[in-house]
């Protein structure tokens, strides 16, 4: 089992995206007060990496399609997104 580690962006967007349900890629941005476009890279990074999920599922989403796009943690990477959580 790997060590997860996020840098301060991915760690943001993690804790937007919560454990419980998913949330639509504007209520991200929102949350976390980045630029759409800085948002758009992050979730493609930890949607590349396997941590988040896409609803409808997508292995890279568009700029154009992300705030009407919902996010969701992968189940089988939450105990190990939490454990990151704290360390960040």
């Amino acid at each position: 089992m790997r060590q997860v580690k996020l840098t301060g962006r991915e760690a943001s967007v993690v804790r937007a995206i919560g454990f419980t349900e998913s949330m639509l890629g504007a209520e991200i941005q929102d949350f976390v007060r980045m630029e759409s476009e800085d948002v758009t890279d992050t979730l493609n990074s930890l949607m590349a990496a396997g941590f988040v999920e896409s609803i409808p599922y997508s292995e890279q989403i568009q700029l154009a399609e992300m705030p009407v796009t919902a996010f969701e943690l992968n189940p089988a990477y939450t105990h190990e997104l939490k454990r990151a959580l704290i360390r960040t």
